[in-house]
């Protein structure tokens, strides 16, 4: 066997230390709950898919891994087809496609996985990471009011979290393209991809690529531009357009719709939403709502959860699947939060109780006071020598076990945070609540 060269790590691929992995153990949980408590069931779809679905998407053929077996003949053609799949939106229409005859419409699903992308890696941005997805997607047409609803999951799924305040920016693709189309800008869907470039660019240059892509003139460049500086907490944003002076059926449509969302939204979960017209998401597939979601303080990291309506993604000769959904970057926003200091954990291990070892002859006696509370849902660990008891003490204190347990008669157990012993019956004691799990805590 040769001996293997010391690694080196490969950018873009995160894996965190056991600690970190806890805490994102622990947000996968409160996302999953809040998910299935909206009435989302689970989905998992396979990692590959064929490379002319994935290349359906837009902007997409520079970021996409493709999949192939080393020895290959790459004559054959016959498996360099298949490319990584790089978010979970055109599996899960791909999905639904396959089996709508197994499901009930509407059919909301959750999905939990990692995706790949091959773009430049750096703070916040990786090739391969974690994303979790809701969808709701129903047979020929889709009720607008699930749009509303969309906000509402993730804001009570973020706000579950230790994590600083989010705000999801919302608007409407139909708001937008009756506008362009109002104006007359020639390539409306030019004029969509430039927008989404607003923060990256700038106006100006965007003002320019509006001239040279969309075919639109310096007025209208300037009206375009317009349309994207107005935002507002309310429904006062539709005013802020009419006074704009463009008139377009699609245009009052996605007013209609876009107000439904931020009112539905002011209503139940207020502060949660904010309107702002320069959201236009450079994914081609959106047709109706669009969002994006700022975390505070990161912002100039960009969204943290992005998503969209989309009628036409999902569809197979007559039949047509429209669509809502919105993911969660969740490795983004860790590793946002981990490179920031922001998160902490009370212990490295899960480990609440460690059980002292006298000697090694009463090993066996040891792993059955750990069995015992294990048995009630109490994580234990037995020392793994029979070192000093204060060797021992400290190797708890190293990994930040709160208990030490003392075999005996009777038994005693040990806070060694406060210096606290008390007798204990591995049958019946149980630590505070507080101390059971790590605790997950939000960093100033």
């Amino acid at each position: 066997m040769t001996k293997m060269s010391k690694p080196r790590p490969i950018s873009g691929f995160p894996e965190w230390l056991p600690p970190q992995r806890m805490i994102e153990q622990r947000f996968l949980d409160k996302i999953k709950d809040v998910f299935e408590l909206y009435g989302y069931a689970p989905l998992e779809t396979r990692a590959v898919e064929p490379m002319d679905q994935l290349l359906r998407k837009g902007e997409t053929s520079k970021e996409v891994y493709v999949l192939r077996r080393l020895q290959e003949d790459p004559a054959s053609g016959a498996e360099d087809s298949l490319g990584l799949h790089f978010d979970l939106t055109v599996p899960f229409a791909r999905y639904v496609l396959e089996n709508s005859g197994k499901l009930q419409f509407p059919f909301r699903r959750y999905q939990i996985q990692k995706v790949w992308r091959g773009e430049r890696p750096q703070e916040g941005r990786y090739r391969e990471f974690l994303q979790a997805d809701i969808d709701v997607v129903d047979r020929d047409t889709l009720p607008a009011h699930y749009e509303a609803e969309m906000p509402l999951v993730i804001g009570d799924a973020l706000g579950s979290l230790p994590i600083p305040k989010v705000t999801i920016q919302v608007n409407n693709r139909k708001v937008c393209e009756g506008y362009y189309r109002g104006l007359g800008v020639g390539d409306p869907e030019a004029a969509l991809r430039a927008v989404d470039k607003l923060d990256k660019i700038g106006p100006a240059r965007v003002g320019q690529l509006l001239v040279e892509t969309a075919g639109a003139s310096e007025a209208q460049a300037k009206a375009v531009l317009a349309l994207a500086e107005i935002s507002a907490p309310d429904a006062s944003f539709a005013d802020s357009v009419r006074a704009l002076g463009v008139s377009d059926p699609l245009l009052d449509e996605g007013l209609a719709e876009l107000v439904a969302v931020v009112e539905t939204a002011a209503a139940y979960a207020p502060g949660l939403c904010v309107a702002d017209l320069k959201i236009a998401r450079g994914l081609d597939y959106y047709t109706g709502t669009v969002y994006e979601t700022q975390l505070a303080g990161f912002e100039r990291f960009g969204s943290i959860c992005s998503g969209g309506r989309y009628d036409n993604l999902a569809t197979s000769g007559n039949e047509r699947f429209p669509g809502v959904g919105i993911s969660i970057g969740l490795t983004r926003i860790l590793g946002l939060l981990f490179g920031a200091g922001k998160l902490g954990v009370s212990r490295d291990v899960p480990t609440c109780v460690l059980v002292a070892l006298a000697d090694e002859e009463h090993r066996r006696s040891a792993d059955g006071i750990a069995a015992a509370l294990r048995s009630r849902g109490i994580p234990v660990e037995v020392s793994p020598t029979a070192a000093k008891y204060g060797k021992q003490i400290r190797y708890a204190e190293r990994r930040g076990i709160p208990y030490v347990w003392f075999p005996g008669d009777p038994d005693s157990v040990k806070d060694i945070r406060s210096g606290d012993q008390v007798d204990a019956d591995p049958a019946t004691w149980s630590p505070p609540a507080a101390d059971l799990h790590p605790v997950i805590t939000e960093l100033q």
